[in-house]
């Protein structure tokens, strides 16, 4: 079977081998940065295909949730850089194609036509969200390339009304395990009995989360004592709370995006409510702490993919990559980022052709890869088996980290 030149098994595995990660994600234009032409990739008379295996970059490098799309890039650049460095898949260069789809559905699927239609892509990453990775999804069956992202967490993103969406992939498990997980952690780890829930009303991905939360909480044997909503850009939550501190429970599941949860929760806290706030992978953003201040984030748990506390030999190695080149620790978009692009590169370097068709078989027949943010097989769904990560805030600072499998 055909293989990166680099081995991505071994790869993961053996991390010290490193070289440093890319630079800055991409300037907030929807044009290729200035190294990516838009023509066709040279071919050579030696080659079954062409020199260069280009894949599209569709993020949210700009607008309202940048953060999650820029973390990613440095992640899928940092891989990129990888195998490159050790002689590319099968002897070829990756190229990335970039965009920026501007925190837009509309935007990430016109980037996703140009891409599959000008750009002679073999597959495409991202967006990071649900929303706007499903808005690429019909252009990626109508065009047979497959498209991947890997945090888009909706239970619907690999599901249409006919079954699977044949061109689609993710590496993150989805909002019905993270809500089932959460409500477990609540019940077994934190000994709740009551809860109430203060959700996105206007997000997918929240709605899903909250659902999930509360039907298994309730089979636990918990009390959901009421159920909030605000929407996204509102900044102003003290009624609603104000309303939540007059009702008695024991934790306070959050589903939503930094941008909003960063303020519920510095404005909670100042109005007195003490119990634990649970969330799930939207919280996982540098801004949350901006936004609430570190003495507001204690007795915070949320999912995650990821943790900077786990002690395996792969996420060890990351990391240090990773702070050699930029001085910090890597959060989870960081690591998803580079697990989906080493996935990717996996695939194609198994594929029977350099086509989106057989692309999209080998990556369909991924068996146990040894990602970063966990071993993954894909199952029928186009969906990752792979355990998940309960991490604990105190001062804004990871401080505790629960890996609980499927």
């Amino acid at each position: 079977m055909k293989r990166i030149t680099l081995g991505l098994a071994a790869a993961a595995i053996g991390m010290s081998m490193f070289v440093g990660c890319a630079g800055d994600p991409a300037p907030s234009s929807s044009a290729p940065t200035s190294s990516e032409s838009t023509g066709p990739a040279p071919s050579s008379p030696e080659s079954t295909g062409p020199e260069t295996i280009r894949i599209g970059i569709n993020y949210e490098l700009s607008g309202g949730v940048a953060a999650y799309g820029q973390a990613s890039v440095i992640g899928i650049e940092m891989a990129v850089d990888e195998v490159n460095a050790a002689g590319g898949i099968n002897g070829k260069t990756v190229e990335l194609v970039k965009y920026d789809n501007k925190s837009e559905e509309a935007e990430a699927t016109t980037l996703a036509t140009k891409m599959m239609t000008q750009d002679n892509i073999l597959a495409a990453i991202g967006p990071a969200t649900s929303s706007r990775f499903m808005a690429t999804i019909p252009v990626a069956n109508q065009n047979k390339i497959p498209v991947i992202s890997g945090s888009a967490t909706a239970d619907a993103v690999t599901q249409g009304p006919n079954g699977v969406q044949p061109y689609a992939f993710r590496i993150c498990f989805n909002d019905s395990f993270q809500g089932t997980a959460m409500a477990n952690y609540a019940s077994r780890t934190l000994n709740a009995k009551s809860a109430v829930i203060f959700k996105d009303s206007s997000s997918d991905y929240a709605k899903g989360l909250a659902e999930n939360f509360n039907s298994t909480f309730v089979a636990n044997g918990g009390t959901i004592v009421g159920e909030e909503a605000y929407v996204a850009k509102d900044t102003d939550f003290n009624a609603t709370l104000t309303r939540i501190r007059g009702m008695e429970f024991d934790v306070m599941y959050l589903p939503g995006y930094y941008e909003e949860v960063g303020l519920i929760i510095k404005a909670a806290r100042e109005l007195g409510i003490t119990a634990p706030i649970l969330g799930a992978d939207g919280f996982d953003a540098p801004e949350l702490l901006d936004l609430a201040g570190a003495a507001a984030l204690n007795d915070i748990y949320f999912t995650n993919h990821y943790s900077s506390l786990d002690q395996d030999p792969k996420v060890l190695a990351f990391i240090a990559a990773y702070k050699a080149k930029h001085g910090q620790d890597p959060n989870a978009f960081h690591a998803l980022g580079y697990d989906t692009a080493m996935f990717v590169m996996d695939a194609i370097g198994r594929a029977s052709s350099l086509t989106g068709e057989a692309v999209q078989a080998a990556l369909a027949a991924t068996k146990d890869f040894p990602a970063v943010t966990g071993t993954l097989s894909v199952d029928e769904n186009h969906n990752p088996v792979k355990a998940i990560v309960v991490v604990g805030l105190k001062d804004g600072v990871e401080s505790t980290s629960e890996k609980i499998n499927p």
